[in-house]
């Protein structure tokens, strides 16, 4: 067998080396390309560009995040689809089922975060106007909120609701404390209880700006006061008349007067269609102000739900001795005196 020649054999190797070393070079380079070029496709992922537009989103009950996060791809609001569906998943965040809010082109930062708001209330609104009575409240109530009429009426007075101290335990009726204000109502979810209990927090909440320490100077409890308040809502038409209207019935109410409010008669009225008449105003009822066995007195109960100004008008009247008023002119005024001469001199002059 020949010999091999010394140091043939080096060349080889020294050249199997480079290529080796060249192989390797190139896969990290190529290695290093993707990885930059995955971490450049992750960021870009992540980001977004171009104009937004409302996109209403719709999470059904049970779909899973994967599909969620395709729904949001599909509809333009991200980028990618496994990106943010992996940076969801890291962040462990559920999705409620519900309407949301979106727009095109959010960073998944934002998207993510809106959705992790939770879904959109869907609401609807129920106004209750100033002077509107309890029958008249649960009748929109059910129409506007698709409730029952017959048991929102039933819940209102029952007498198992207070709000103390205006409204005190023993009560009947929630009548005057249903608050007149517009409401918003969740669409879902509603029960005939959970809305009188939000009318009656109203009225909480707004009484609480007022001077009810003044009651007890006035001589009437707050319940009472709030009595007042509706006579005042339904006799004064003109809004700057209210505090005078109810200096007029403390002061009837001292001078043991009959009050002589048909507002109140008109809420025992049983046909309302043909005005008070003379029958209606004969009606043996504590709410029948005209009778002079009720001279003194306040009916039972609020005739009406008084709004703000119509309770502060009850703790606040004006200072002033008129008794007496009469309704005068078109635009529903009345002309105050304390003379019961000078009453009758205006009832002629203005009716």
């Amino acid at each position: 067998m020949p010999e091999r020649a010394p140091g043939a054999a080096a060349p080889r190797r020294r050249r199997a080396g480079k290529i080796i070393a060249i192989v390797a070079i190139a896969c990290v380079l190529v290695l290093a390309g993707l990885a930059v070029a995955g971490y450049s496709y992750f960021r870009w992922c992540q980001g977004a560009s171009g104009p937004r537009e409302g996109v209403p989103f719709e999470i059904p009950k049970g779909v899973s995040g994967a599909e969620v996060i395709a729904s949001l791809n599909g509809e333009g609001v991200l980028r990618c689809n496994a990106v943010p569906r992996y940076i969801a998943q890291a962040r462990s965040i559920g999705f409620q089922a519900g309407a949301y809010k979106l727009e095109t082109n959010m960073t998944v930062d934002e998207a993510l975060a809106r959705l992790d708001e939770g879904p959109i209330v869907r609401t609807v609104s129920m106004t209750i106007p100033e002077g509107w009575r309890l029958t008249q409240t649960t009748a929109e109530a059910a129409k506007r909120l698709h409730l029952n009429e017959a048991e929102l009426t039933r819940l209102a007075e029952n007498g198992g609701f207070t709000v103390p101290p205006y409204l005190p335990a023993g009560k009947a009726t929630t009548e005057g404390f249903l608050f007149p204000k517009t409401y918003e109502f969740p669409r879902d979810g509603l029960t005939e209880e959970t809305v009188i209990e939000r009318l009656l927090d109203q009225f909480d909440q707004e009484a609480g700006k007022l001077p009810w320490k003044n009651a007890k100077r006035l001589g009437v409890t707050a319940y009472e006061a709030v009595i007042v308040a509706s006579l005042v809502e339904r006799e004064a038409q003109v809004p700057s008349e209210r505090a005078r209207v109810a200096a007029v019935i403390y002061n009837r109410i001292a001078r043991h007067e009959i009050l002589g409010i048909d507002a109140s008669n008109q809420y025992i009225d049983p046909n309302p269609d043909d005005g008070l008449t003379t029958s209606d105003l004969a009606i043996d009822s504590p709410y029948n102000l005209r009778l002079k066995e009720n001279a003194g007195r306040l009916p039972p109960t609020p005739i009406a739900s008084p709004g703000l100004a119509s309770l502060r008008a009850a703790l606040q009247p004006a200072d002033t001795d008129e008794w007496l008023y009469v309704l005068c002119g078109s635009d529903g005024h009345h002309e105050f005196t304390a003379s019961y001469a000078e009453f009758r001199r205006l009832k002629e002059q203005c009716l």
